[in-house]
């Protein structure tokens, strides 16, 4: 640390929010009251022992006195360069300033104590390093301003105290900045401070250098840009003058381009709207780009492009026919389509009330049953072009009704877009997967679906991006989905329900022969001659293989069969021509994945003991058969109550109080022992746990299960129910006949049971299913009971299974 000296009596010259280290010359103005009495009263109390007048600089920020100054010594005294009178006053050492005293004049004294400022030792080559990087950095910033002369002088300057308090003639230092120099009485950390001053300046001024050649190089940009437009502009000028064309500008080819286009009226009148605009805007005006973007856009939507529909009814319905098997009613209902538009174009009815004859259809079913394909089948059995838009995970409104053209990047929506693409006002347009619309804070797609699929508004459809009026009531909407109940009430009600319940084990033969499996062959490499699959192979694959409403597993396994024979026709193993048969499934797919309940050892059956019942059940993939479990416990171990497992919904357990609460009333009447239900716990169980299950229409099957358990009555092993039962015992209707039926036939079920007023909807089962089914339309639970259990076995009393 520096040492302190003999303390000295000093008159302060302040200096108002100046600094002056030791080393600097600087000139005063004696004009000021207080530097002139410092200097007079350092005049007079100067002698031959003392030399040139003494007075301590001391900085005065704020009217705040600092705690260091420097001691001066006046140099001269005379006339400033204005011609002011004036002293030169050089920096010696720094004081620390005491207490005050007296002294001759008029000025302030003090005691003050020279702080000696001597190099303590470092660590050797540690301030030969910081004197040359300080002096590298004054003399990059020195040459950047020029002054070369000053550079010689820097380098000149051998000590460290001297080379750090020179930093104070740098005009980019603040005051607060000269005084902590001022303040640091350690002369290597008064260098490192001036280093790090000089460092954070440089990089400062690289900064503004880099943003102002940006700037520059913009401006440059920007006035070459100009003058080369200018000189494009009169270049094309000279070439029409050349070519004898008349003088026009971008707006006016817009202008013409509006006019020459068959755009509806209302079209037209905001289309020279915007290009009014574009007339009154300047080039670098950002309005220009989207007004252009947005004629651009308008220009190219075909306003007055119609295809005209394929009236011949029966080519239309030979090319469903051809390219769908099934799916009678969705077939039925574009065919009447068909026939209303030909008689309504017969008799001058295409425009009724500026609505026109669309159609907007919603085709409902499990995975796998054609709803995409169907879309272009039916573009093509009309003669209009086909355009998709997959509306799985949308969740911005924006997407659907487009977005304000201000915003960058602004597109207009996926309808409009799609009308686009076709190039067509009637194509047919399929949404597909618009269960699977999703909203967030971006809005509700699916409210602006509204609009778009309501007949009785989307003659008028607006987007936002166009702001005008588009007809869409020409345009053919499908729109698939998985679960109707994830479509709004709102939007389902606006459109046209046709559900596709699945295929029978025919109708997928049928596709699998005609469709699957020449599309697979082509895949696979194979000639049609080169592999065949017999009829029984197909029909055990879809029967036994794969268990589904739609057929894409079938085909997944019509391909991977189609790739073991391949790749053992390669491997030599297989000559073909091969036909394959039902025997030789095993050897190339492996074990069957679904055997039928009623095809197995009557000993491995889930309902070979009581209290196992078959019902049926609709999920997202289609119908399925559903086993309840139920089981009684132990008086003496389990507390009387119910107990249900197997992910049940509040509907399905209460069905299950229901069913509980039937039995114990009426118990006696079916020769029941009732008694155990009211000591004993009973535990109903449903299988595949880890399914969410829910729904009233297991209610007769839980039923049958908890009689089976107490009479000891196995339930029929070929016998599958649905139905919702009441605490009366009346099994009231349920929905998903036809796919609950179809799930019985796929299971290799024979007797089913349901509810007395869904018998109507049998008429929507196809013809092979009911044939293959026996159907008892039921009423009352006791005859679920009398058809499902088992005769009991010669009048002994049945044991009842007890649950460990």
């Amino acid at each position: 640390m520096a040492a302190e000296s003999t303390p000295l009596a000093l008159p302060v010259l302040p200096l108002d929010d100046e600094v002056v280290l030791p080393g600097m010359v600087v000139p005063l103005d004696l004009s000021d009251s207080e530097v002139r009495a410092a200097v007079e009263a350092a005049q007079a109390a100067a002698t031959s022992e003392t030399g040139k007048p003494r007075v301590l600089l001391v900085p005065r920020i704020d009217g705040t006195y600092a705690a260091t100054g420097v001691l001066g010594t006046v140099e001269q005294v005379g006339r400033l360069a204005d011609g002011d009178p004036g002293a030169l006053i050089r920096g010696r050492d720094r004081v620390r300033i005491g207490a005050g005293t007296t002294g001759p004049g008029a000025a302030l004294w003090v005691e003050g104590t020279r702080i000696d400022e001597t190099v303590p030792e470092r660590v050797p080559g540690q301030v030969a390093e910081l004197v040359t990087e300080y002096k590298a950095l004054a003399t990059a910033w020195l040459r950047k301003r020029g002054a070369w002369q000053v550079v010689d002088r820097v380098q000149a300057i051998d000590g460290v105290s001297a080379l750090a308090d020179n930093s104070g003639y740098s005009p980019f230092l603040s005051t607060e900045q000269k005084l902590a120099l001022l303040e640091t009485a350690d002369p290597v950390a008064r260098l490192k401070l001036a280093t790090q001053q000089l460092r954070d300046h440089l990089a400062e001024q690289d900064v503004a250098e880099s943003i102002a050649k940006d700037v520059q190089d913009g401006v440059d940009k920007q006035q070459r840009e100009f003058l080369l437009r200018r000189q494009l502009e009169a270049v094309r000028k000279e070439l029409r003058e050349l070519n004898g064309e008349q003088e026009g500008e971008d707006s006016d080819d817009y202008r013409s381009r509006v006019e020459a286009a068959d755009l509806p009226e209302k079209v037209r009148e905001a289309a020279l709207k915007e290009v009014d605009k574009l007339e009154r805007s300047s080039d670098q005006s950002p309005e220009g780009s989207w007004i252009r973007t947005w004629l651009d856009t308008v220009l190219e939507m075909p306003w007055s492009e119609r295809t005209e529909d394929a009236y011949d009814i029966q080519g239309a319905r030979a090319v469903l026919d051809g390219e769908h098997a099934g799916l009678t009613d969705v077939k039925e209902r574009i065919t009447e389509y068909l026939a209303v538009r030909k008689r309504r174009a017969e008799r001058g009815l295409g425009v009724v009330g500026g609505r026109r004859g669309g159609a907007v259809l919603a085709l409902v079913g499990p995975p796998g049953v054609g709803k995409t394909s169907l879309g272009e089948s039916v573009a093509h059995a009309m003669g209009r072009r086909f355009v998709r838009v997959a509306l799985g995970g949308v969740r911005d409104e924006a997407e659907i009704r487009g977005h304000r053209r201000t915003y960058v990047g602004a597109l207009p929506g996926r309808i409009v877009r799609a009308i686009k693409e076709a190039g067509s006002m009637n194509p047919v347009v399929l949404l597909d997967e618009i269960d699977k619309v999703g909203s967030d804070f971006r809005g509700d797609p699916a409210a602006a679906l509204l609009e778009v699929l309501d007949p009785a508004q989307n003659h008028t459809f607006r987007d936002h991006y166009l702001e005008v009026e588009l007809d869409l009531s020409d345009v053919v909407f499908l729109a698939t989905a998985n679960v109707l109940e994830a479509v709004p009430e709102a939007l389902a009600d606006r459109m046209d329900i046709v559900r596709l319940d699945g295929y029978t084990e025919d109708e997928k033969v049928v596709i699998a022969r005609d469709h699957l499996l020449p599309r697979q062959l082509e895949r696979a490499g194979l000639a049609t001659d080169e592999v065949t699959l017999d009829d029984g192979a197909l029909r055990r694959l879809a029967g036994e293989y794969t268990r589904e409403a739609g057929v894409r597993t079938l085909e997944r396994s019509i391909a991977r069969l189609l790739r073991k024979v391949a790749a053992q026709h390669e491997l030599g193993e297989r000559e073909l021509p091969f036909t394959v048969m039902d025997g030789d499934l095993r050897g190339l797919l492996g074990r069957p994945r679904h055997v039928p309940e009623s095809a197995q050892d009557p000993a491995e059956r889930r309902t070979a003991v009581p209290g196992v019942a078959t019902g049926l059940a609709v999920t997202g993939a289609g119908g399925d058969v559903l086993y309840v479990e139920a089981s009684l416990a132990d008086p003496e171990t389990g507390a009387a109550g119910l107990t249900l497992t197997g992910q049940l919904g509040d509907v399905m357990k209460e069905s299950a109080q229901i069913a509980l609460s039937f039995l114990r009333s009426h118990g006696a009447e079916l020769e029941l022992p009732v008694g155990d239900l009211k000591e004993r716990g009973a535990h109903i169980h449903f299988p595949a746990g880890a399914v969410p299950k829910d729904g009233p229409s297991a209610g007769v099957t839980m039923t049958t299960a908890l009689a089976s358990l107490l009479s000891g009555r196995l339930v029929r092993t070929d016998v599958a129910m649905t139905g919702e039962v009441s605490l009366t015992g009346r099994v009231l209707p349920i929905g998903g006949v036809k796919q609950k039926l179809l799930a019985a036939h796929r299971a290799g079920i024979t007797t089913v049971i349901i509810p007395k007023r869904n018998e109507p909807d049998l008429d929507d089962v196809p013809a092979e299913v009911l044939d293959g089914l026996d159907v008892h339309a039921v009423t009352d639970v006791r005859q679920v009971l009398e058809l499902a259990l088992s005769p009991a076995t010669n009048g002994a009393t049945p044991e009842v299974p007890v649950a460990v």
